[in-house]
């Protein structure tokens, strides 16, 4: 009766343990490793997840051109991006700011959703 105990013991914790290592090496294989990446190779990671329309798309750059209804950012790997705006996009700075505060040459951060053509529609524009 021990022996069977024994073994049963045994083959439970080789189960247990094969079964936690399984799960740790399953969650590695779906969690982004952002810790050995470069600032630029997490930019472009983010933006693009964001062009395939996987969640939000967080933006910084500087504004080089700007309409009623889009600017063009200047991203930090000189690529640019065209994003779209509204009276109802939110746009903050440390004082309280408007969409008349979005100028040329301006470092500004973006979060809003990617759109299939690769753009994105604001949600929210900070001021730097």
């Amino acid at each position: 009766m021990k022996k069977i105990l024994l073994i049963i013991f045994v083959v439970v914790i080789i189960v247990s343990g094969g079964a936690f290592y399984g799960g740790i090496k399953y969650q590695e294989s779906k969690t982004p490793r952002f810790q050995n990446l470069s600032s630029e190779q997490r930019q472009q990671f983010s933006q693009e997840k964001a062009g395939k329309g996987i969640g939000a798309g967080f933006l910084t750059g500087e504004v080089i051109a700007k309409d009623e209804q889009s600017l063009t950012l200047k991203m930090p790997d000189a690529s640019s991006k065209i994003v779209f705006f509204s009276d109802s996009t939110a746009t903050t700075k440390s004082a309280e700011g408007s969409l008349n505060n979005l100028e040329i040459g301006k470092t500004i951060s973006i979060n809003g959703t990617a759109n299939q053509d690769g753009s994105i529609t604001a949600n929210s524009i900070q001021l730097r």
